[in-house]
């Protein structure tokens, strides 16, 4: 067994995070039902450093434990409980084309001991997660990311689908948790896999698992590597991509990005391989892969995946007759707000109608890598003439200090959207603008 990441450099790092079951197969029975409800209670809870040892983070409670599940054509009734001391707002993140849901423009903050409601429509099949993090910079405790999965209609051949999410903290000398948008000084950095330090998932020979790996560090690109096992990468930020193998078995997610890969577990019974997390200073074991000693799940591995059903985002996109918009990111911009100050007041981005394509080319101006965050949409990454695309979507994306990414959608869901930047640091504040779809 090797424990060797792919040279990381800051820069690959960052090109990375923009790229970025036959016995039996998952059957369609499998699938959670639909659900009327769903009960959020934004709360205060024990959140265990080490052993005999917690303090406190801010996190969303609800009946369902573990990872949300719903189907694709789900219609939800949200209910949101604040019961933090500070206004709140929720963040449905990836789920896009379902009207009134904006934070900031449509739902207003959520006042300390105040109640929200409103629909979630499941339009598209995909990895997603639930946060309340957009007014979270500076304050007294740092809040923590429900996963949430929208299972697709047909069923996916794959024996297993699970949901890896990883979190960042910063543990203060005494003991407590840092909020981002805070000088970190001595503060040590600790990074949760499932809420554990470390997790052990086991798979018999020739088993196929469905990992949905979820960056939801508050500011941290990281990269995961999965010794001796081959990893494919499947959807990009909940949307379908063309297959294809993960480098050197290593997955790069800036924070907020998703990534499904399938992996076949193909090695020896009772072999064990380190699941490895890189933060760009350095390698850590965040987790393994044991192979069972029970007799192999089928006699040869699965045939390579087709590729996962389409959630109907178009094939072509119109760059001839787009809206090209240039937008600069700094770590601090006049163009840019806090999320505290924002309104429907603030002055749009840019507008355009329903239907019509629009082209952002981005230039980070930071002196730091920064990161990119759109609601509302899914986009195409750009190829540099601008003459085609790379073969997913994406809802985030990094950018190197000076460095240019254009990126381009059919904007199809009308309505009023935010897009986030921040640079990839601990200390740097969250900053957001809107655009419209009218």
């Amino acid at each position: 067994m090797t424990n060797r990441f792919h040279p990381l450099t800051r820069r690959t790092l960052l090109a990375g995070a923009g790229s970025a079951l036959i016995a039996p197969i998952l059957p369609r029975g499998s699938l959670a039902q639909a659900v009327a409800a769903l009960e959020l209670q934004a709360k205060a809870d024990p959140f265990p450093v080490k052993p005999g040892a917690s303090t406190e983070a801010w996190t969303l409670h609800s009946p369902q434990k573990g990872p949300l599940r719903f189907n694709r054509g789900d219609e939800i009734t949200v209910q949101l409980a604040n019961q933090l001391p500070v206004p709140i707002v929720l963040n449905c993140r990836g789920i896009n084309g379902s009207s009134g849901i904006g934070p900031l423009l449509d739902r207003k903050p959520v006042a300390a001991g105040a109640k929200d409601a409103f629909k979630l429509q499941m339009r598209s099949a995909g990895t997603s997660y639930l946060d309340v993090r957009l007014l979270g910079d500076g304050q007294a405790l740092p809040s923590q990311v429900r996963s949430l999965v929208v299972q697709e209609s047909d069923p996916v051949e794959v024996d297993r689908d699970e949901v890896l999410l990883i979190e960042d903290f910063r543990l203060k000398l005494d003991g407590s948790l840092l909020a981002p948008a805070s000088d970190p000084k001595d503060a040590a950095a600790l990074f949760l896999i499932n809420r554990k330090s470390t997790l052990e998932l086991s798979a018999r020979v020739n088993e196929r698992l469905r990992l949905r790996l979820i960056n939801g560090c508050q500011r941290n690109v990281i990269a995961l590597k999965f010794d001796d096992h081959e990893v494919r990468v499947m959807a990009i930020d909940g949307q379908p991509s063309e297959p294809f193998s993960a480098r050197n078995n290593q997955v790069v997610l800036a924070p907020g990005t998703r990534v499904d890969v399938f992996l076949d577990a193909v090695r020896p019974a009772g072999s064990t391989s380190a699941i490895l997390l890189h933060d760009g200073k350095t390698a850590r074991p965040i987790g393994q892969i044991k192979m069972s000693n029970d007799p192999p799940l089928r006699a040869t591995p699965l045939p390579a995946a087709a590729p996962l059903p389409s959630n109907g985002l178009p094939a072509q996109l119109d760059l001839k007759g787009a809206l090209r918009v240039d937008m600069a990111l700094s770590a601090v911009s006049p163009e840019w707000t806090k999320p505290v100050d924002l309104s429907t007041g603030t002055p749009p981005a840019f507008r355009t109608k329903p239907g019509r394509t629009v082209v952002l080319a981005l230039t980070n101006r930071a002196t730091s890598p920064m990161v990119f965050q759109i609601h509302g949409h899914h986009v195409r990454l750009l190829d540099r003439l601008d003459d085609g695309w790379k073969p997913f979507w994406l809802d985030t994306l990094a950018l190197d200090a000076g460095q240019t990414q254009r990126i381009a959608f059919a904007a199809n869901n009308v309505g009023r959207w935010l897009m986030e930047a921040f640079v990839a640091d601990w200390a740097a504040p969250r900053q957001v603008r809107w655009y419209g779809v009218d």
